[in-house]
Protein backbone atom coordinates (compact mmCIF):
# COMPACT_ATOMS: atom_id res chain seq x y z
CA UNK A 1 0.00 0.00 0.00
CA UNK A 2 1.65 3.19 -0.93
CA UNK A 3 -0.64 5.98 0.27
CA UNK A 4 -2.00 5.58 3.67
CA UNK A 5 -5.66 5.52 4.29
CA UNK A 6 -7.26 7.63 7.35
CA UNK A 7 -10.41 7.68 8.79
CA UNK A 8 -11.66 11.48 9.21
CA UNK A 9 -15.17 10.84 10.13
CA UNK A 10 -16.96 8.35 12.26
CA UNK A 11 -20.57 7.24 13.53
CA UNK A 12 -22.66 4.74 15.63
CA UNK A 13 -25.74 3.70 16.76
CA UNK A 14 -25.66 1.27 19.26
CA UNK A 15 -27.62 0.36 22.97
CA UNK A 16 -25.76 2.60 24.52
CA UNK A 17 -26.97 5.48 22.34
CA UNK A 18 -26.87 7.88 18.83
CA UNK A 19 -23.69 9.02 18.16
CA UNK A 20 -19.58 7.80 18.77
CA UNK A 21 -18.76 9.95 21.54
CA UNK A 22 -21.69 8.65 23.37
CA UNK A 23 -20.83 4.97 22.64
CA UNK A 24 -17.22 5.86 24.07
CA UNK A 25 -17.98 7.68 27.28
CA UNK A 26 -20.87 5.39 28.22
CA UNK A 27 -18.19 2.72 27.92
CA UNK A 28 -15.46 4.09 29.75
CA UNK A 29 -18.30 4.38 32.50
CA UNK A 30 -19.25 1.33 33.25
CA UNK A 31 -22.38 1.73 31.88
CA UNK A 32 -24.40 -1.24 30.49
CA UNK A 33 -26.44 -1.21 27.36
CA UNK A 34 -27.82 -4.82 27.41
CA UNK A 35 -31.32 -4.87 29.20
CA UNK A 36 -33.52 -7.70 30.04
CA UNK A 37 -30.87 -9.76 28.01
CA UNK A 38 -30.47 -8.30 24.39
CA UNK A 39 -28.84 -5.04 23.31
CA UNK A 40 -31.36 -3.38 21.48
CA UNK A 41 -31.21 0.31 21.02
CA UNK A 42 -34.00 1.22 22.46
CA UNK A 43 -33.65 4.86 22.36
CA UNK A 44 -33.07 4.97 18.40
CA UNK A 45 -36.51 6.48 16.74
CA UNK A 46 -35.22 6.61 13.18
CA UNK A 47 -37.74 9.50 12.54
CA UNK A 48 -35.78 11.72 14.65
CA UNK A 49 -33.08 12.05 11.78
CA UNK A 50 -34.49 10.04 8.68
CA UNK A 51 -37.49 11.09 6.24
CA UNK A 52 -41.20 9.96 6.45
CA UNK A 53 -40.01 8.37 2.97
CA UNK A 54 -36.77 7.19 4.48
CA UNK A 55 -38.25 5.12 7.36
CA UNK A 56 -41.49 3.95 5.08
CA UNK A 57 -38.88 2.09 2.63
CA UNK A 58 -36.06 1.15 4.77
CA UNK A 59 -35.70 -1.77 7.05
CA UNK A 60 -34.35 -1.06 10.28
CA UNK A 61 -30.73 -1.92 9.72
CA UNK A 62 -30.71 0.70 6.57
CA UNK A 63 -32.34 3.01 8.71
CA UNK A 64 -29.49 2.69 11.40
CA UNK A 65 -26.91 2.19 8.95
CA UNK A 66 -27.86 5.51 7.20
CA UNK A 67 -27.70 7.57 10.62
CA UNK A 68 -24.29 6.44 11.50
CA UNK A 69 -23.22 7.29 7.78
CA UNK A 70 -24.63 10.89 8.50
CA UNK A 71 -22.61 11.40 11.24
CA UNK A 72 -19.39 10.16 9.54
CA UNK A 73 -19.99 12.57 7.09
CA UNK A 74 -20.79 15.20 9.01
CA UNK A 75 -17.40 15.03 11.07
CA UNK A 76 -15.84 14.50 7.76
CA UNK A 77 -16.79 17.43 6.59
CA UNK A 78 -19.02 16.49 3.98
CA UNK A 79 -22.81 17.83 5.43
CA UNK A 80 -23.02 20.23 2.25
CA UNK A 81 -20.84 18.53 -0.56
CA UNK A 82 -18.47 16.07 -0.95
CA UNK A 83 -14.76 17.63 -1.82
CA UNK A 84 -14.43 14.71 -4.29
CA UNK A 85 -16.33 14.00 -7.67
CA UNK A 86 -19.09 11.86 -6.47
CA UNK A 87 -19.00 9.24 -9.45
CA UNK A 88 -15.22 8.46 -7.44
CA UNK A 89 -16.82 8.51 -4.31
CA UNK A 90 -18.17 4.66 -3.02
CA UNK A 91 -19.82 2.99 -0.62
CA UNK A 92 -19.27 -0.45 1.26
CA UNK A 93 -21.54 -1.32 3.75
CA UNK A 94 -21.41 -5.06 5.88
CA UNK A 95 -24.09 -6.44 7.05
CA UNK A 96 -24.52 -10.24 8.81
CA UNK A 97 -28.49 -10.93 7.62
CA UNK A 98 -29.52 -7.59 5.98
CA UNK A 99 -33.55 -6.65 6.31
CA UNK A 100 -34.54 -9.67 8.01
CA UNK A 101 -36.56 -7.87 10.24
CA UNK A 102 -38.72 -6.76 7.06
CA UNK A 103 -38.27 -10.14 5.47
CA UNK A 104 -39.85 -12.09 8.62
CA UNK A 105 -43.05 -9.14 8.49
CA UNK A 106 -43.84 -9.46 5.09
CA UNK A 107 -43.88 -13.15 5.47
CA UNK A 108 -46.28 -12.93 8.07
CA UNK A 109 -48.39 -10.64 6.38
CA UNK A 110 -48.66 -13.38 3.44
CA UNK A 111 -49.22 -16.10 5.81
CA UNK A 112 -51.87 -14.21 7.57
CA UNK A 113 -54.25 -11.89 4.80
CA UNK A 114 -52.63 -13.47 1.61
CA UNK A 115 -50.15 -12.61 -1.24
CA UNK A 116 -51.86 -9.45 -2.54
CA UNK A 117 -50.89 -8.01 1.10
CA UNK A 118 -47.23 -8.16 0.19
CA UNK A 119 -45.75 -4.49 -0.07
CA UNK A 120 -44.15 -3.24 -2.77
CA UNK A 121 -41.15 -2.66 -1.44
CA UNK A 122 -40.49 -6.07 0.55
CA UNK A 123 -37.78 -7.29 -2.01
CA UNK A 124 -36.13 -3.66 -1.83
CA UNK A 125 -36.14 -3.23 1.72
CA UNK A 126 -35.11 -6.94 2.79
CA UNK A 127 -31.89 -6.91 0.50
CA UNK A 128 -28.75 -6.93 1.70
CA UNK A 129 -27.55 -4.42 -0.09
CA UNK A 130 -30.20 -2.34 0.79
CA UNK A 131 -28.38 0.16 3.34
CA UNK A 132 -25.90 0.90 0.67
CA UNK A 133 -27.69 1.60 -1.76
CA UNK A 134 -29.56 3.69 0.38
CA UNK A 135 -26.75 5.96 1.90
CA UNK A 136 -25.42 6.19 -2.07
CA UNK A 137 -28.71 7.38 -2.96
CA UNK A 138 -28.56 9.51 -0.54
CA UNK A 139 -25.70 11.14 -1.17
CA UNK A 140 -25.20 10.90 -4.51
CA UNK A 141 -22.22 8.73 -4.24
CA UNK A 142 -21.97 6.68 -7.86
CA UNK A 143 -18.68 5.13 -7.49
CA UNK A 144 -18.81 1.20 -6.34
CA UNK A 145 -20.95 0.48 -4.05
CA UNK A 146 -21.94 -2.99 -2.73
CA UNK A 147 -22.85 -5.18 0.50
CA UNK A 148 -19.99 -7.03 1.94
CA UNK A 149 -21.47 -10.60 3.87
CA UNK A 150 -19.09 -12.43 6.34
CA UNK A 151 -21.33 -13.14 9.22
CA UNK A 152 -19.17 -11.28 12.43
CA UNK A 153 -16.79 -10.11 10.94
CA UNK A 154 -18.44 -8.19 8.15
CA UNK A 155 -17.67 -4.64 9.69
CA UNK A 156 -14.52 -5.29 9.84
CA UNK A 157 -14.12 -7.07 6.25
CA UNK A 158 -15.43 -3.60 5.11
CA UNK A 159 -11.65 -1.85 6.14
CA UNK A 160 -10.05 -4.77 3.93
CA UNK A 161 -12.41 -3.50 0.90
CA UNK A 162 -12.43 0.15 1.52
CA UNK A 163 -8.61 0.20 1.77
CA UNK A 164 -8.01 -2.01 -1.44
CA UNK A 165 -10.37 0.30 -3.52
CA UNK A 166 -8.66 3.37 -2.55
CA UNK A 167 -4.92 1.65 -2.72
CA UNK A 168 -5.86 0.40 -6.30
CA UNK A 169 -6.95 4.38 -8.02
CA UNK A 170 -10.32 2.98 -8.54
CA UNK A 171 -11.69 5.57 -5.49
CA UNK A 172 -11.02 8.51 -4.27
CA UNK A 173 -13.02 8.34 -0.97
CA UNK A 174 -15.07 5.82 0.55
CA UNK A 175 -18.14 5.28 3.08
CA UNK A 176 -17.27 2.13 4.77
CA UNK A 177 -19.92 0.77 7.15
CA UNK A 178 -22.31 -2.19 9.36
CA UNK A 179 -25.35 -2.64 10.41
CA UNK A 180 -27.30 -5.41 12.16
CA UNK A 181 -31.26 -5.14 13.50
CA UNK A 182 -31.66 -8.92 13.60
CA UNK A 183 -33.59 -9.03 17.36
CA UNK A 184 -36.45 -10.73 16.41
CA UNK A 185 -38.10 -14.28 17.41
CA UNK A 186 -36.87 -16.22 14.29
CA UNK A 187 -33.29 -15.35 14.79
CA UNK A 188 -33.26 -15.52 18.63
CA UNK A 189 -34.40 -18.27 18.87
CA UNK A 190 -32.46 -20.06 16.56
CA UNK A 191 -28.94 -18.92 17.84
CA UNK A 192 -30.65 -20.16 21.61
CA UNK A 193 -31.43 -23.50 20.25
CA UNK A 194 -27.78 -23.05 18.42
CA UNK A 195 -26.33 -22.78 22.22
CA UNK A 196 -25.00 -19.66 21.23
CA UNK A 197 -27.14 -16.92 23.46
CA UNK A 198 -26.10 -16.31 27.20
CA UNK A 199 -28.84 -18.39 29.10
CA UNK A 200 -28.52 -15.92 31.93
CA UNK A 201 -29.03 -13.01 30.20
CA UNK A 202 -25.19 -11.21 30.76
CA UNK A 203 -22.17 -10.67 28.74
CA UNK A 204 -19.15 -12.03 31.02
CA UNK A 205 -16.40 -12.05 27.99
CA UNK A 206 -13.44 -14.09 29.14
CA UNK A 207 -15.03 -14.84 32.59
CA UNK A 208 -14.99 -18.45 34.05
CA UNK A 209 -19.12 -18.59 34.27
CA UNK A 210 -19.31 -17.05 30.44
CA UNK A 211 -21.84 -19.09 28.96
CA UNK A 212 -22.81 -17.46 25.45
CA UNK A 213 -23.16 -14.30 23.65
CA UNK A 214 -26.06 -11.13 23.78
CA UNK A 215 -27.88 -10.24 20.68
CA UNK A 216 -27.79 -6.72 19.92
CA UNK A 217 -28.44 -4.25 16.86
CA UNK A 218 -26.73 -1.14 15.32
CA UNK A 219 -24.54 0.55 12.95
CA UNK A 220 -21.28 2.06 12.46
CA UNK A 221 -19.86 3.82 9.81
CA UNK A 222 -16.49 5.35 8.84
CA UNK A 223 -15.40 7.76 5.98
CA UNK A 224 -12.22 6.68 4.62
CA UNK A 225 -9.84 8.68 2.51
CA UNK A 226 -6.59 9.26 1.36
CA UNK A 227 -4.04 10.69 3.59
CA UNK A 228 -2.62 13.06 1.30
CA UNK A 229 -5.34 14.50 -0.39
CA UNK A 230 -7.63 14.38 3.40
CA UNK A 231 -4.59 16.88 4.30
CA UNK A 232 -4.87 18.97 0.76
CA UNK A 233 -8.20 19.44 1.84
CA UNK A 234 -8.10 20.75 5.58
CA UNK A 235 -9.30 17.65 7.01
CA UNK A 236 -8.06 16.09 10.62
CA UNK A 237 -7.18 12.31 10.57
CA UNK A 238 -8.49 11.18 13.27
CA UNK A 239 -7.04 7.09 12.86
CA UNK A 240 -4.83 5.98 10.46
CA UNK A 241 -5.50 2.04 8.70
CA UNK A 242 -2.21 1.00 8.88
CA UNK A 243 -3.01 -2.73 8.32
CA UNK A 244 -5.67 -5.25 7.23
CA UNK A 245 -5.58 -8.74 7.72
CA UNK A 246 -7.87 -11.71 7.52
CA UNK A 247 -8.15 -15.71 6.78
CA UNK A 248 -10.36 -18.67 7.43
CA UNK A 249 -10.56 -21.45 10.17
CA UNK A 250 -11.80 -23.87 7.05
CA UNK A 251 -12.77 -26.11 9.94
CA UNK A 252 -16.55 -25.96 11.44
CA UNK A 253 -19.66 -23.96 10.49
CA UNK A 254 -20.26 -22.45 13.56
CA UNK A 255 -17.28 -23.53 16.00
CA UNK A 256 -13.68 -21.82 15.68
CA UNK A 257 -10.62 -23.52 15.05
CA UNK A 258 -9.93 -24.60 18.75
CA UNK A 259 -6.35 -23.79 18.58
CA UNK A 260 -6.71 -20.40 17.29
CA UNK A 261 -4.16 -20.80 13.96
CA UNK A 262 -5.91 -19.28 11.49
CA UNK A 263 -7.31 -16.57 13.90
CA UNK A 264 -3.42 -15.74 14.77
CA UNK A 265 -2.44 -15.87 11.59
CA UNK A 266 -5.20 -13.09 10.54
CA UNK A 267 -3.88 -10.63 13.30
CA UNK A 268 -0.35 -11.69 11.53
CA UNK A 269 -1.17 -10.32 8.00
CA UNK A 270 -2.41 -7.16 9.98
CA UNK A 271 0.67 -6.26 11.34
CA UNK A 272 2.59 -7.47 8.66
CA UNK A 273 0.50 -5.33 6.33
CA UNK A 274 1.13 -2.50 8.57
CA UNK A 275 4.90 -2.90 8.76
CA UNK A 276 4.92 -3.53 12.75
CA UNK A 277 5.51 -6.41 15.69
CA UNK A 278 3.72 -7.78 18.53
CA UNK A 279 5.90 -4.98 20.85
CA UNK A 280 4.41 -2.10 18.66
CA UNK A 281 0.65 -2.93 19.51
CA UNK A 282 -0.39 -1.08 22.60
CA UNK A 283 -4.54 -2.17 23.13
CA UNK A 284 -6.34 -4.89 21.81
CA UNK A 285 -10.26 -4.85 21.14
CA UNK A 286 -10.85 -8.56 21.75
CA UNK A 287 -13.80 -9.71 19.57
CA UNK A 288 -14.67 -11.22 22.98
CA UNK A 289 -18.14 -12.87 22.45
CA UNK A 290 -18.47 -14.65 26.33
CA UNK A 291 -18.63 -17.89 24.52
CA UNK A 292 -16.25 -20.36 26.00
CA UNK A 293 -15.03 -21.96 22.68
CA UNK A 294 -14.68 -18.39 21.35
CA UNK A 295 -12.64 -16.74 23.97
CA UNK A 296 -10.30 -19.69 24.15
CA UNK A 297 -9.38 -19.52 20.87
CA UNK A 298 -9.12 -16.02 20.31
CA UNK A 299 -7.29 -16.15 23.88
CA UNK A 300 -4.63 -18.49 21.99
CA UNK A 301 -4.58 -16.74 19.06
CA UNK A 302 -3.53 -13.70 20.55
CA UNK A 303 -0.85 -15.85 22.31
CA UNK A 304 0.09 -17.58 19.30
CA UNK A 305 0.58 -14.11 17.22
CA UNK A 306 1.69 -11.71 19.79
CA UNK A 307 3.96 -13.86 21.79
CA UNK A 308 5.00 -12.67 25.53
CA UNK A 309 3.66 -9.43 24.49
CA UNK A 310 0.29 -10.37 24.86
CA UNK A 311 0.41 -10.82 28.28
CA UNK A 312 1.26 -6.89 28.55
CA UNK A 313 -1.37 -5.26 26.54
CA UNK A 314 -4.48 -4.79 27.71
CA UNK A 315 -7.50 -6.16 25.91
CA UNK A 316 -10.87 -5.68 26.22
CA UNK A 317 -14.47 -6.39 24.49
CA UNK A 318 -17.14 -3.67 23.79
CA UNK A 319 -19.34 -6.68 23.23
CA UNK A 320 -19.33 -6.80 27.02
CA UNK A 321 -21.60 -3.38 27.35
CA UNK A 322 -23.56 -3.43 24.14
CA UNK A 323 -23.39 -7.33 23.40
CA UNK A 324 -22.66 -8.34 19.56
CA UNK A 325 -24.05 -6.79 16.77
CA UNK A 326 -23.12 -9.15 14.33
CA UNK A 327 -22.30 -7.54 10.98
CA UNK A 328 -22.50 -3.79 12.70
CA UNK A 329 -19.79 -5.65 15.61
CA UNK A 330 -16.08 -4.82 14.00
CA UNK A 331 -17.16 -1.58 12.51
CA UNK A 332 -18.50 -0.27 16.22
CA UNK A 333 -15.70 -1.69 17.73
CA UNK A 334 -13.32 0.00 15.40
CA UNK A 335 -14.47 3.00 16.13
CA UNK A 336 -14.77 2.60 19.57
CA UNK A 337 -11.00 1.28 19.68
CA UNK A 338 -10.19 4.99 17.59
CA UNK A 339 -11.41 6.97 20.53
CA UNK A 340 -9.84 4.59 23.17
CA UNK A 341 -6.59 5.38 21.54
CA UNK A 342 -7.64 9.25 21.23
CA UNK A 343 -8.07 9.65 25.15
CA UNK A 344 -5.18 7.16 26.02
CA UNK A 345 -7.20 5.05 28.21
CA UNK A 346 -8.60 1.49 27.56
CA UNK A 347 -12.20 0.92 28.74
CA UNK A 348 -13.42 -2.25 30.98
CA UNK A 349 -14.33 -5.57 29.93
CA UNK A 350 -17.76 -5.61 32.23
CA UNK A 351 -18.87 -8.40 33.70
CA UNK A 352 -15.44 -9.77 34.35
CA UNK A 353 -15.40 -10.98 37.95
CA UNK A 354 -14.21 -14.60 38.10
CA UNK A 355 -11.07 -15.20 36.03
CA UNK A 356 -10.84 -18.38 34.29
CA UNK A 357 -7.01 -20.19 34.76
CA UNK A 358 -6.59 -20.37 31.07
CA UNK A 359 -7.47 -17.28 29.63
CA UNK A 360 -4.64 -15.43 31.79
CA UNK A 361 -4.33 -12.06 29.53
CA UNK A 362 -4.87 -8.72 30.80
CA UNK A 363 -8.58 -8.24 30.04
CA UNK A 364 -9.33 -5.20 31.26
CA UNK A 365 -11.70 -6.44 34.39
CA UNK A 366 -14.31 -4.08 35.43
CA UNK A 367 -12.35 -0.14 35.32
CA UNK A 368 -10.73 1.16 32.80
CA UNK A 369 -6.93 1.44 31.94
CA UNK A 370 -4.57 3.77 31.20
CA UNK A 371 -2.36 3.52 28.13
CA UNK A 372 1.02 5.23 27.20
CA UNK A 373 0.75 8.68 28.12
CA UNK A 374 2.72 10.44 25.18
CA UNK A 375 3.60 9.08 21.27
CA UNK A 376 1.89 7.47 19.08
CA UNK A 377 -0.57 4.41 19.81
CA UNK A 378 -0.87 1.53 17.38
CA UNK A 379 -4.51 -1.02 18.50
CA UNK A 380 -5.51 -4.17 16.36
CA UNK A 381 -9.42 -4.67 16.70
CA UNK A 382 -10.84 -8.95 15.94
CA UNK A 383 -13.65 -9.93 14.66
CA UNK A 384 -14.20 -13.68 14.06
CA UNK A 385 -17.12 -14.63 12.29
CA UNK A 386 -19.30 -17.91 11.62
CA UNK A 387 -18.10 -20.05 9.18
CA UNK A 388 -14.85 -19.28 10.07
CA UNK A 389 -14.27 -15.79 8.61
CA UNK A 390 -11.46 -14.12 10.51
CA UNK A 391 -10.73 -10.18 10.01
CA UNK A 392 -8.21 -7.64 11.51
CA UNK A 393 -7.46 -4.38 11.31
CA UNK A 394 -4.93 -2.32 12.83
CA UNK A 395 -5.42 1.40 13.73
CA UNK A 396 -2.64 3.86 14.66
CA UNK A 397 -3.53 7.28 16.21
CA UNK A 398 -0.86 9.92 16.72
Amino acid sequence: MSELTVITGMGTVTPLGVGAETLYARWRAGDLGIVDGEGACRDFDASEFLSRREVRSADRFAQMATVAAAEALDQAGWSEEPPYDPDRIGVVLATSVGGIKSCIEQQDRVREKGADYISPLAVTMQMPNAAAAMIAQRYGFRGECCALVAACASGTMAFGAGRRLLADGTLDAVLIGGADAAITLQVVAAFRVMGALSRCGIARPFDRRRDGFIIGEGAGAVVLERASAARERGAAALAEVIGFGASTDAYHVSAPEPSGRTAAIAIQRALACAGIGPDDVDYVNAHGTASQLNDQAETRALKAALGDRAYEIPISSTKSTIGHLMGAAGMVEAVATVLALRDRVAPPTLGLEEPDDELDLNYVPGRPQPLAATGELVAISNSFGLGGHNAVVALRVR
